[in-house]
């Protein structure tokens, strides 16, 4: 296995608060303990997400962080990875970061986002020549103001990005945040274009592609599913299409072959928290494509490590190397 995996894109601080039970617009809630901090954001839980799954992978991190406490805080934490090179991320102006209301009920997240350097960060801060990688997972599509611009040849500047990578030799993945409306698909569909693998969520799905994914209740219309992921595909994405939803992982793999892996019966408790599951799915799909697994085995993993991230609060501390990572997957199973 040569060279590795370079994670880019939002590169942001997460302050959590817990509190018990949303409000009403006009109602107060009560924050019922202290505040805490946490690294967040595509690129860092991503490639934290990585590092933890496999010490010996090589991670090449890309990103922005503020020329301040917040960008020092998140770089330390990234450096307790021996095997994530941060030489490359651009340090500028004020660190993104992302107001998170835990509701200690529910175990859901609200997030209200201070864009920040994130929405700066641009092709312009890669240096091409001098990225060792055969894979690049960028996110989050909708919130990387710079690279969702237009661009007159290639539809957005991410798109053209991509572009740049593939003719490099440079597999590619994305990653996009939940966003309903026309801007959705606009801005999403030039990148799929140029992307060998896609990994999202039911909601984002079904903004990318049109396709409806969540009926009035919010409730998963499961038969749905192949078309969407169909649909991905004839929009461009090469060799995987995935979507992950609490009641499974659902995929196309590189032959259209559709692939279904049922979310896990986790015990009553077991949940602490939801912030960085998506990403942890993610990460273990990404590791698994960089290893030469089948897609069945890469559900299952990133299965497994969304299932790691739930049991702890942050959105990376609860990651596991890829074999306890699996261990548990069977347990639970």
């Amino acid at each position: 296995m040569k060279k590795g995996i370079a994670v880019a894109g939002t590169t942001v601080l997460d302050i959590l608060y817990p509190i018990r039970g949303f409000p009403k617009p006009g109602e107060l809630t009560n924050i019922v303990g202290e505040m805490s901090r946490s690294t967040g954001g595509c690129m860092c839980n991503d490639i934290m997400d990585l590092a933890a799954l496999d010490a010996d992978l090589p991670l090449t991190a890309l990103g922005r962080v503020g020329e301040d406490e917040a960008g020092d805080y998140m770089l330390a934490r990234l450096r307790a990875f021996s095997n994530i090179d941060l030489s490359r991320v651009v340090r500028a102006g004020t660190t993104s970061f992302t107001l998170v209301m835990a509701d200690e009920v529910s175990k859901q997240r609200s997030f209200y986002y201070s864009k920040g350097a994130s929405a700066d960060f641009c092709e312009a801060d890669i240096d091409w020549d001098g990225l060792d990688v055969d894979l690049l997972h960028i996110g989050y599509i909708l919130l990387l103001d710079a690279l969702d611009a237009p661009d007159a040849e290639y539809g957005t500047k991410l798109a053209r990005l991509l572009h740049t990578a593939k003719q490099r030799g440079i597999r590619t993945s994305v990653d996009m945040v939940t966003e309903a409306g026309e801007r959705a698909r606009r801005i999403v569909a030039p990148a799929l274009k140029y992307a060998d693998y896609c990994v999202i969520n039911e909601a984002e799905a079904q903004a990318a592609t049109g396709v409806r994914l969540l009926d009035d209740s919010g409730a998963l219309i499961r038969e749905n599913l192949p078309e969407a992921l169909s649909c991905l595909k004839r929009m461009g994405v090469s060799t995987w299409a995935v979507v992950h939803c609490p009641q499974g992982g659902f995929g196309l793999d590189e032959h259209d072959g559709y692939v279904e892996v049922p979310g896990l019966k986790l015990p009553a408790g077991y949940i602490q928290g939801s912030v960085g599951a998506g990403d942890a799915f993610c990460s273990g799909v990404l590791y698994a494509a960089w290893k030469g697994w089948p897609l069945r085995d890469a559900i299952e993993l990133g299965t497994a490590a969304a299932a790691c991230s739930l049991s702890r609060p942050g959105a990376t501390e609860g990651m596991r190397d890829c074999a306890a990572a699996m261990r548990l997957y069977r347990e639970l199973r």
